[in-house]
């Protein structure tokens, strides 16, 4: 098990668009290994390869849904279409967005409830599946991470203005941040008493913060 440090906001890894996987191979299947790893140990629902610091477009997920997709999967290359968002602002408890690379932080997001994503396992073979509901969320959240945006892009108005402050107030949005799983404290409080469970998708199909822990759609993590 290697379990790898998670960048944090600032680190330009995150906010390039990562590039296309062209050898799927051994190295590939270890990265993959290692995303599952670092993603189980962070309490996470979603994982993607620029969060541990390598710039290639894969992202892993362990997430219940209604979409008859498995919970635990891994895609490499893939490409998420959306629906468009509902007009009106985001509830700041129903759709609450966290993220591994912004720790310990949440910020309600309005995203499509529906999202079709294609792409390839780590051999090559196609796969295609829709998504709903929290589910939609955890694919654009992770496809987002391979094109150079963490959910704090998105927001807007004060939570927008929160989210710069709270990542000033920490010393982000610079280079040379980082958290390790298992060695560092969980930033979203997992496995401290009364802490909500990492099953993202059982209630709501997958209330996600960070898409990393989905009990409460106040608390995922990706």
């Amino acid at each position: 098990m290697t379990v790898r440090p998670i960048v944090i906001t600032g680190e330009p890894v995150l906010h390039r668009r990562a590039e296309p996987v062209t050898e799927f191979d051994d190295s590939l299947r270890d990265l993959v290994a290692d995303m599952f790893d670092t993603m189980d140990v962070a309490n996470g629902v979603g994982l993607a390869a620029p969060q541990i610091g390598v710039g290639l477009r894969v992202f892993t997920w362990q997430m219940r849904n209604e979409d008859g997709v498995p919970e635990r999967g891994v895609i490499v290359n893939p490409y998420v279409k959306a629906s468009k968002a509902a007009e009106g602002a985001p509830d700041p408890h129903e759709e609450a967005e966290g993220c591994l690379s912004v720790p310990g932080e949440s910020f309600p997001l309005r995203r499509g409830e529906r999202a079709e994503v294609t792409g390839v396992d780590v051999d090559g073979n196609e796969i295609s599946f829709r998504a709903t509901g929290w589910f939609a969320r955890c694919m654009q959240h992770e496809y987002d991470h391979l094109n150079g945006f963490l959910y704090v892009d998105r927001l807007d108005g004060r939570w927008s203005r929160k989210a710069k402050k709270a990542v000033r107030a920490k010393g982000w949005g610079v280079p040379g941040s980082s958290w390790l799983p298992g060695v560092d404290p969980d930033p979203f409080g997992h496995g401290e008493a009364g802490a909500d469970s990492h099953d993202v998708g059982e209630d709501v199909g997958g209330a996600i913060v960070d898409v990393g822990g989905d009990v409460g759609p106040d608390h995922e993590r990706v």
